[in-house]
């Protein structure tokens, strides 16, 4: 895979794949903060804000990234980026596993890992969709309908998901009256329209934001709401949303209301970042591929020459009670990489590099309980 970033960052903390224990909560301001003080900003910018000697991670074009995929680009530059901070005599400081939920919760708020969207495109939707019917960009159009300008979860996606099925009933009156078919938003639709959104004058400046909880409430919230009337089981849901991105899957639940046997549910405030996190967190975090396929990469990688070789002094990675994700990837690569680097020297092997499926194979693999040599 083509180097296109060095961040300092991993994905949420989860349980081994199949579990259901929760997620790490994280938040977009915690990891704003650690950039700075993990030193990330020397090298890196976001959106033109900190140093220009590796890219702007604010304004990298290619959106396909996974968490597999940002574990598996650290780890090939890795080497590369030691000898910078040593070059520099950058101290970073430690990333721990929280750090490192809070530094991805950072970056999705930047909307790196959403698709490309296209403000002139947008702005045809805002008016093509009888949305400027009703919602003035700066003042009201209407009494008690805020103007765009004061939409405060227009800069965090889960807080944007739970206004637009808050807001849908009250639509649905009013579209009804002016005889205006409820309009069906797609996923690219609702990028295009909140890239408009984001970029007007009034609205630009506002703090990009990005939580979740831990979504241990999620089940009972699934159950109370009724969402398993129609989705029998949250593993059928979950697999549906699977690898989608949160703007998709608030475009999806608009489109979806006006077709629900019964009115819709009412979420209390946090409720829906609750279920959000019981639904997509995890499954999108953990982000595990094929056991056979990580077994064959343990082994041609040459991971076994120290892993399985207890004269080595490298602890063994594989069999029961271990749990893997790309944050557990990147962490221990934080901590262990650069003596890990000298230890292969010694030995004559190459560092190891991953594309994307190859770590996320990885981690399904280090997941298996798999002991075998």
């Amino acid at each position: 895979m083509k180097w296109r970033l060095s961040i300092f960052l991993a994905s949420f903390l989860a349980s081994a794949p199949g579990a259901h224990a929760a997620v790490v909560a994280a938040d977009s301001a915690r990891g704003a903060a650690l950039f700075e003080s993990l030193a990330c900003v020397q090298c890196h910018a976001i959106n033109g804000k900190g140093a220009r000697i590796g890219p702007d991670l604010g304004r990298v074009v290619a959106r396909n990234f996974t968490p597999a995929a940002l574990a598996a680009t650290m780890w090939n530059h890795a080497p590369a980026m030691w000898a910078a901070m040593r070059d520099r005599t950058i101290q970073a400081g430690d990333l721990d596993e929280q750090a490192a939920a809070d530094l991805f919760a950072y970056f999705y708020a930047v909307r790196f890992f959403e698709r490309a969207g296209d403000a002139a495109r947008g702005k045809r939707v805002f008016t093509e969709y009888a949305c400027a019917q009703c919602h003035g960009l700066t003042d009201a159009i209407k009494p008690g309908i805020k103007p765009v300008s004061q939409w405060e979860a227009l800069a965090d996606p889960v807080a944007l998901t739970e206004a637009m099925w808050s807001h849908a009933p009250t639509m649905w009156v009013e579209l009804k009256l002016k005889q205006i078919p409820w309009p069906q938003l797609s996923g690219p639709d609702l990028t295009d329209l909140l890239v408009y959104l984001r970029n007007l004058p009034s609205t630009r400046a506002m703090p990009p934001a990005f939580r979740t909880g831990t979504g241990s409430a999620g089940e009972a919230i699934f159950k109370a709401k009724g969402c398993q009337g129609c989705h029998t089981a949250y593993s059928v849901l979950a697999d549906r949303i699977r690898g989608q991105t949160l703007t998709e899957i608030a475009a999806e639940m608009w489109t979806h209301g006006p077709r629900m046997k019964g009115p819709p549910a009412r979420f209390e405030p946090g409720e829906m970042r609750e279920l959000l996190s019981y639904l997509w967190a995890r499954q999108f975090f953990i982000d595990s591929g094929s056991e056979g396929g990580g077994r064959r990469v343990f082994r041609i990688k040459r991971c076994t020459a120290c892993h399985n070789d207890p004269s080595s002094g490298a602890p063994k990675l594989t069999g029961p009670g271990h749990s893997y994700t790309g944050a557990t990837m990147v962490s221990a690569l934080w901590h262990h990489g650069p003596k890990m680097l000298e230890m292969m020297k010694g030995k004559a092997i190459p560092w190891p590099r991953f594309d994307a499926p190859e770590m996320s194979d990885l981690i399904a693999y280090l997941n298996s309980g798999d002991s075998a040599k």
